[in-house]
């Protein structure tokens, strides 16, 4: 990657672990956890198997989540639900896993390097549908990676050599009529019924069983053979039936089903009839959003539910109030907003989405449904593309990312489709800065080579598909392609009416001249660029051109002109309200004024550059910024920091495997800084200074490079966060570490034991938990190093 050509790329986190949080209490399981750990001890591949609704991705998870010290190199979580290609598996995962590499070797290549010598678990969810992708992808990556464990969920075996299954099975049953009955004492309680009880709770606070219900309970659970997600749904029915008039029209919906009595019914069947009642009970135009919502990948806002769901049937304001309805039927399910966001996002289950997207092709709606839902992601990425540079570019990248398997079906749809490739020309295009600040670089390229293949559509756009993609072929050192790209840009631009495609063409042709160490070629380009795009008025080329420009006249030690290119690029997003491209003027900036100088000032815009890198994400980013610090450092004779933000580079680059890649002259300043560092404090003491900061943590590293106050140490000397929690929470995450439930600590503290659960969910989001025991451990850490902290008493 080279210093002219580098995208944003991000990191939510330097761990490797990304395990989505258990926000209900995971019920059971036990005998099936132990034989997990077991079969994972000793096979490389291991396959939960069974029906839908049983459990085997929560069974998964919760495995994961207790096993992860047994892979320091990382868990990981992949959900395949909403991938239709599998030619886009390898990448996926690989996006999953955060692997930033952006070269242009197959993704399968790529991946198998990232774990080559990793002791890492990987979990592959819902591989069913990609069966033969997934088990080709498996197989590959357990013969070249010796440490890697593969857990993957599966409605059948992927069948590869090696591989150990396991058949989830239901949760056990309350005993039948005339055998032994166990007390209401939830030790003693069947799993099956427990989890009745739990989330019978969550409905209705109040509920508790007893002699007089326990029956009923009971037989709910024997109808429904004690599969997870069936006991989830009847339980809804709780907030308008008692347990025995549930039980009744439960056995009155399977005696039509099997024309006699409900036991005859098959387990197979168990969940479907319990979902065929669930859309029964919802209203005409309840089941109608059902169906709609089912186009969508994974999960969406309520815009795009009124955007694609509503019209024929639906009102565009009864959109909400359905949604409201579905929610409350445990159809949808409501997520909290993520960070930097305030838009609450919906999903289905994915038995909850096949199910609903059967009812919409036996309406005959499937592909109208598919071109709505095609239409509004076209709509948001030209959105997204008309404000990318200004106030609004953050949180328009933000959305993009949360809805890239939504943009992915949308241009599958393009392609399924006869004279639509045109239409995935122009969406590709303006998804440009998506494909390069997040980890679909990859995916960006092949949309864009197979678009410019196969559709033919306006000079205009085809001239801006072109440098786009020119751009991201450089960005992987695919000079050859670019070339290739811009040579065809150009005579498109040649054409009247089309000369802010000559503008591009020359940045670009610019970068691939830097690329081949032609400097003042590059200058000469990067000027014309600059001059095309203020004619054109056209502040993102320009603040482009500025930038590369900047570090251009930097690389050849022409430092006024680098200063002059950099600040200019400053007024001119500052003008526009723009971050971006702004943070990176600032850090090519800092560079030029060191150089000549001013420490100080050059200081400053390193840690304002570093703090918007900081609030994106953009772990690239925050290496320069860290490297310009480090050398100026070591220059003003601070050796002691200079060492440690040294070892903090040490994880960075480690993170994005891309250590100064491209960087040009800055090489030279990192081996200065490094070599007068050790010198000044010694071989011993500076790698000791170096592991130190290699050893810090995210926050902690970037507070030290900041100047910020060290947080405070406990009695481990660790350093230790702020409790990011409120003081009703700390409450609550105390009871935990009790080994108090949700329902004794909703009577413990005279709440509803739904506000207790929401209070529970919280403390796990604000921490990145997964489990209750986390949340215990992590409080109890806290009471003992507060206790160290303390002066005994004379």
């Amino acid at each position: 990657m080279l210093m002219d050509e580098v995208a944003l790329v991000t990191s939510r986190r330097w761990q490797a672990t990304d395990l989505p949080p258990e926000v209900t209490s995971f019920v059971g399981r036990r005998h099936e956890m132990a034989e997990v750990k077991r079969l994972l001890s000793g096979a490389r591949v291991v396959t939960l198997t069974g029906p839908g609704g049983v459990g085997k991705t929560r069974l998964a998870l919760h495995v994961a989540a207790d096993v992860q010290r047994a892979f320091p190199d990382g868990v990981w979580f992949v959900e395949l639900a909403g991938l239709e290609t599998p030619e886009l598996l390898a990448g996926l995962v690989n996006e999953a896993l955060e692997i930033r590499d952006v070269s242009h070797r197959p993704a399968v290549e790529v991946l198998i390097d990232h774990l080559r010598e990793k002791r890492a678990l990987l979990i592959l969810d819902n591989c069913e549908h990609l069966l033969r992708a997934c088990a080709v992808l498996a197989g590959a990556l357990v013969r070249s990676a010796p440490y890697l464990r593969i857990l993957a969920t599966s409605r059948q075996a992927l069948g590869i050599s090696g591989e150990q299954t396991l058949v989830v099975p239901p949760l056990p049953l309350p005993p039948g009529p005339g055998d032994p009955r166990p007390s209401a004492e939830p030790s003693a309680q069947s799993e099956s019924v427990r989890l009745f009880v739990e989330r019978a709770t969550a409905v209705l606070p109040d509920f508790t069983l007893t002699e007089a219900n326990r029956s009923a309970v009971e037989q709910i659970c024997r109808r429904l053979d004690g599969i997870p997600l069936a006991i989830e749904l009847a339980v809804v029915r709780l907030r308008a039936l008692s347990p025995e008039e549930l039980l009744a029209r439960l056995d009155n919906r399977f005696r039509l089903l099997t024309g006699g009595s409900p036991a005859t019914l098959p387990r197979q069947q168990t969940l479907r009839a319990l979902i065929d009642w669930s859309h029964a009970l919802c209203t005409e135009k309840e089941q109608l959003l059902w169906a709609r919502v089912s186009v969508f990948a994974d999960g969406l806002d309520l815009d795009a539910a009124e955007a694609v769901c509503s019209g024929d049937g639906i009102d565009r304001e009864e959109v909400v109030d359905l949604v409201i309805g579905l929610v409350g039927k445990s159809i949808l399910l409501r997520e909290d907003p993520p960070s930097a966001s305030t838009t609450t996002r919906y999903r289905l289950l994915e038995t909850i989405r096949q199910y609903g997207r059967e009812r919409l092709v036996a309406s005959g709606q499937e592909r109208a449904l598919q071109r709505l839902h095609r239409d509004h992601y076209r709509r948001l990425a030209a959105e997204a593309y008309a404000e990318r540079f200004g106030p609004r570019q953050v949180s328009w990248l933000g959305r993009l990312k949360l809805d890239h398997a939504n943009l992915r079906t949308a241009l599958e749809y393009c392609f399924g489709e006869s004279g639509e490739t045109s239409v995935a020309l122009g969406m590709a295009t303006d998804l440009l800065y998506h494909w390069t600040t997040s980890h679909y670089l990859r995916e960006g390229r092949r949309w864009l080579d197979l678009s410019l293949r196969c559709a033919g559509g306006p000079d205009e756009i085809r001239g801006r598909a072109l440098w786009s993609n020119s751009w991201l072929a450089i960005i992987q050192a695919d000079v050859v392609s670019a070339t290739t790209m811009l040579e065809e840009a150009r005579k498109l631009g040649e054409r009247p009416g089309h000369e802010p495609v000559l503008a591009y063409v020359a940045l670009y042709s610019g970068m691939i001249a830097m690329f081949r160490g032609d400097v003042d070629l590059a200058i000469s380009l990067y000027e014309e660029a600059a001059t095309r795009h203020r004619a054109n008025d056209d502040p993102t080329g320009q603040a482009l051109a500025l930038v590369r420009l900047c570090l251009a006249h930097s690389f050849r030690g022409d430092w006024a002109s680098a200063v002059s290119a950099g600040e200019e690029c400053i007024a001119l997003c500052d003008a526009h309200e723009e971050g971006w491209h702004r943070a990176y003027a600032m850090m090519a900036l800092g560079i030029g004024v060191w150089s000549q100088g001013d420490a100080p000032r050059a200081e400053e815009l390193e840690k304002e550059s570093l703090r918007f890198n900081r609030s994106l994400d953009d772990l690239l980013g925050l290496g320069v910024n860290l490297e310009v610090l480090a050398w100026i450092a070591a220059a003003e004779g601070d050796h002691q920091r200079a060492a440690r933000l040294l070892g903090v580079l040490e994880t960075v680059w480690q993170t994005i495997g891309a250590p100064l890649s491209g960087f040009g002259h800055l090489t030279r300043y990192h081996e200065e800084c490094e070599e007068r560092t050790r010198e000044a404090l010694g071989k011993q003491s500076f790698d000791t200074v170096v592991r130190q900061g290699a050893k810090m943590r995210c926050d902690e590293a970037f507070a030290f490079a900041l100047g910020e106050e060290a947080p405070s140490r406990g009695r481990s000397g660790e350093a230790e966060k702020p409790s990011p929690l409120t003081r009703r929470e700390t409450e609550i995450a105390k009871l935990i570490a009790q080994g108090l439930s949700n329902k004794e600590i909703a009577a413990s503290l005279t709440i509803a034991q739904r506000t207790a659960e929401g209070h529970v969910e919280h403390i796990m989001t604000k921490l990145g938990f997964h489990s209750r025991a986390q949340i215990a451990v992590w409080t109890g850490e806290r009471i003992r190093n507060a206790d160290g902290d303390r002066t005994p008493d004379a």
